[in-house]
C-alpha cells in the first residue's frame, strides 16, 4: 500500500480498510485479524492501526467485542430519513419484508407525569396504552410503547390494526399531520433487549415522538426501541442562504 505522506498514515489505513469492506474483501460480521497480523498485512505500525481502528469504531464501521475480537459491523437492514413521518408497517414493507405484530398489552391506564407533560393532559386524565413488538419476516425489530389520551378516542376504542396512524384515521377520523422526534441510544436494557433478542453488547436506538393533528393538538406519544444492528436513521441537512 503506497502512502501520501502529506496526510497521517492512519487516514490512509482507514481508507484502505473501508475499501476492503466496500469491495467485499471484508464481509459484514467478519472478524478482523489480530492487531499484529493486520498491521503486518497493511505494512503499518500497530500504533497507526490502533488509531485507525479507534476512528472506525467511532464511525460504527467496526465493533469491538471485549474478549472476543474486532468485527466489521453488520450493515443495518433498515434505514430511512428521520425527517420523514412513517408508520413502522410502511417502514418494514419498503424493505420488502412482511410486517407483523406481537401484542403485549393494551388498555386504559393512569397517566404518569411524562404523559401529562407531553400530551398536555389534565391531572385526572387517563391514556390508552399499547405495548407491542413489531416484527419483520417474524424477526423482532421494534419494541413500541404508544399512548393516546382516552378523552380523544373514547373508552370504547380497541386497537386491532398494525398501524396506529391508520387506526386513528379509520376509526376516529383523526389525521396525524406531523411529529416532533428525538433520537438517542442506550446500552443493554434487560427487559427490552431480551424482548428484541438483542445481544448484550448491542445498543438500542430510541425514537421518541409526539404526533400532532392538523390543529397542532398532541395526539400520540410514542417510544420506539429499535435494534441498532438492524436500523439506522439519517437526516438531510440543507444549507440556508
Amino acid at each position: 500500500m503506497a502512502f501520501d505522506y502529506q496526510s497521517p498514515r492512519y487516514v490512509h489505513v482507514i481508507e484502505e480498510i473501508k475499501t476492503k469492506i466496500n469491495d467485499g474483501e471484508l464481509e459484514p460480521g467478519e472478524r478482523l485479524p489480530s492487531e499484529m497480523e493486520f498491521a503486518k498485512q497493511l505494512n503499518v505500525s500497530r500504533n497507526t492501526l490502533r488509531e485507525a481502528l479507534r476512528i472506525l469504531e467511532e464511525e460504527n464501521i467496526i465493533i469491538r467485542k471485549h474478549g472476543i475480537g474486532t468485527f466489521v459491523n453488520k450493515k443495518p437492514a433498515f434505514s430511512g430519513g428521520i425527517e420523514e413521518l412513517f408508520s413502522i408497517t410502511d417502514f418494514i414493507k419498503r424493505e420488502g419484508k412482511e410486517p407483523g405484530t406481537n401484542l403485549l398489552f393494551q388498555g386504559i391506564v393512569d397517566a404518569v407525569s411524562e404523559d401529562k407533560q407531553e400530551l398536555n393532559l389534565q391531572e385526572d386524565d387517563r391514556v390508552y396504552l399499547v405495548k407491542r413488538v413489531r416484527t419483520a419476516d417474524e424477526e423482532p425489530l421494534v419494541y413500541c410503547i404508544d399512548k393516546v389520551p382516552v378523552s380523544l378516542i373514547g373508552e370504547d376504542y380497541h386497537f386491532e390494526e398494525e398501524s396506529m396512524l391508520y387506526s386513528f384515521q379509520e376509526k376516529k377520523g383523526i389525521t396525524i399531520s406531523y411529529a416532533k422526534a428525538d433520537i438517542k441510544t442506550i446500552g443493554y436494557h434487560e427487559e427490552i433487549s431480551n424482548i428484541l433478542a438483542s445481544e448484550p453488547d448491542q445498543p438500542l436506538l430510541i425514537l421518541k415522538q409526539i404526533h400532532y393533528d392538523t390543529d397542532d393538538q398532541p395526539i400520540l406519544y410514542s417510544l420506539n426501541f429499535f435494534r441498532a444492528d438492524q436500523v439506522s436513521f439519517s437526516v438531510i441537512r440543507k444549507r440556508i442562504f
